[in-house]
């Protein structure tokens, strides 16, 4: 098993691997922390600079183009030159992000901070989700999978709710946020060079920089069965986090930077209770359930915003947030065991590669189409989209079960 192989031969590790564990959880909490804390500083930004909705999510998809193309050139080089190096690497790059947001001017300010910050997110993405896998007990073979799971709603919801809370009610808002998680990157950073590295040097370093998603022949039949769910919880968190907070204001009638916090922080936060209340279960059964619920809180927050109604669109986005971290731990439990130890990397970067697709494009023509139909109308067809797709996952694992009974 992965969580029983010692340390390389030639490493004095200086943590323990339990530590270290816990440490790459910690750095994947603080990733996604720092890729959810712009959202309720979107509305300041608009106000001060003045720009559009769609300014908004071409804003927030640079993070996601710039987080796949780290993905597809470097998402495997933790296989071949260890864990360490790339997310030491990935770690500077955040704190230099910080530090651009921390001083941004103008939207163009904003979108080379993004950029960064995708970049520095996407290399390190697939060294902590193998790293995970690498140091977790061997007596808990899913626990890795789990933590990736839930650190990532957790990341998410803290990132949003903190940046809202200092946003309204701390000094400097768009300062304060990004010196915070700086400096919490900086302790990050030596943490990760006390760690003991879990893989070996091997040759195909510079092949591996070649732009690619490479899905194992034995993968492939578990990858394209958790497609549709997988791009429904993604475009969901995609819209949520771009023009969520300005829905949020419409539906709650609340102009409070820690509400857009709070309903983002609501759909991640129960993301994060439904991974560890499906953790149990298999990963078909985490599937069927979290596709079922993505599907019912969809609808019921549909229900919100075209009537006007704050405890439906508030219900449902708790609904559909369960779903979403069941839906995500099922997916990484599906494909992340069939793949081979010097292949993981490259799994979880091709699984991410389709989530921040979907995280990033559809918001990218919800921006677009808001300007046009309003951000209600947009809301309402891209919810019926998200829907569609969660009952097309519930359909396909519930195929793929009855398939795997004897």
């Amino acid at each position: 098993m992965a969580g029983s192989l010692p340390a390389l031969q030639g490493e004095r590790p200086r943590l323990p691997r339990a530590v270290a564990f816990w440490l790459l959880g910690g750095v994947q909490l603080l990733l996604l922390a720092a890729a959810s804390a712009p959202s309720p500083l979107y509305p300041v930004y608009q106000a001060r600079w003045g720009f559009s909705a769609a300014a908004v999510t071409v804003v927030f998809a640079l993070y996601a183009i710039a987080l796949l193309l780290a993905l597809t050139v470097v998402g495997a080089l933790s296989d071949h030159v260890g864990r360490r190096p790339v997310l030491a690497v990935s770690l500077l790059l955040e704190v230099g992000a910080m530090a651009l947001f921390a001083t941004a001017t103008d939207i163009g300010s904003l979108m080379l901070a993004r950029t960064l910050q995708g970049l520095a997110t996407g290399a390190a993405t697939g060294a902590v989700g193998a790293g995970l896998v690498d140091l977790q007990p061997g007596h808990r073979p899913h626990l890795g999978t789990l933590v990736n799971s839930v650190c990532s709603c957790l990341g998410l919801a803290s990132g949003a709710l903190g940046a809202g809370l200092l946003v309204e009610y701390a000094p400097a808002p768009t300062t304060l946020v990004y010196v915070l998680l700086g400096a919490v990157f900086v302790a990050a950073l030596v943490g990760v060079a006390l760690m003991p590295e879990t893989a070996a040097r091997r040759p195909g370093a510079l092949t591996s920089l070649r732009p690619r998603v490479a899905v194992p022949r034995q993968v492939k039949p578990h990858f394209v069965a958790v497609l549709p769910g997988l791009v429904a919880l993604w475009a969901l968190t995609g819209f949520t986090l771009s023009l969520g907070p300005s829905l949020s204001a419409d539906v709650l009638h609340v102009h409070n930077h820690v509400i857009a916090g709070v309903v983002i922080a609501l759909l991640t936060g129960m993301g994060a209770i439904g991974s560890l209340a499906l953790h149990p279960r298999r990963p078909g059964g985490a599937m069927t359930i979290g596709s079922l619920a993505l599907a019912t809180g969809t609808a019921l927050t549909l229900i919100g915003v075209s009537a006007g109604v704050p405890a439906a669109y508030l219900l449902g986005t708790a609904i559909a947030g369960f779903g979403w971290g069941a839906a995500l731990l099922g997916s990484f439990r599906t494909v992340g065991p069939p793949a081979a130890a010097e292949e993981r990397a490259g799994v979880f970067a091709a699984l991410y590669v389709v989530g921040y697709l979907a995280f990033s494009l559809p918001a990218v023509a919800a921006g677009a189409l808001s300007g046009r139909f309003g951000l209600q109308r947009t809301a309402d067809g891209y919810a019926t989209v998200v829907i569609l797709l969660s009952l097309t996952a519930l359909a396909l694992t519930s195929r793929q079960r009855r398939r795997a009974e004897p």
